[in-house]
């Protein structure tokens, strides 16, 4: 099981993390991808993080903005959100595949997902 936190409203220019706590396996065996999705569009996948903890991949809408990070002894990953724009609101997923040494921001690879975490930017 995952579960995010730590969503809500933020001004533009603000910043979020956002956390996804697993439950039930160790995400040591896992990559762990974060996904968003808005009314009207689909799922977008926006950074990753292989299980090893080494190896990312970032979408270009993120770049220089989100950082994700995990802590092993917590079995928990973080999404670091800063410079939010209005454009960032959407629901926010996490999401696991159990593979070593790659990630992927393809959603159909991922087996485990969280419930998700509203995040609005708005003054």
């Amino acid at each position: 099981q995952l579960v995010e936190s730590g969503g809500g409203l933020v001004q533009p220019g603000g910043s979020l993390r956002l956390s996804c706590a697993a439950s039930g396996f160790t995400l040591d065996d896992y990559a762990i991808g974060w996904f968003r999705q808005a009314p009207g569009q689909e799922r977008e996948g926006l950074v990753c993080l292989n299980a090893a903890g080494h190896s990312t991949d970032y979408a270009d809408s993120t770049l220089g903005r989100f950082t994700i990070s995990k802590d092993n002894a917590k079995n928990t990953v973080f999404l670091q959100m800063n410079s939010l724009k209005t454009d960032d609101t959407a629901v926010y997923y996490c999401a696991a595949e159990k593979t070593r040494y790659y990630c992927s921001l393809r959603s159909s690879r991922y087996t485990h997902w969280g419930q998700g975490a509203q995040v609005t930017i708005s003054s």
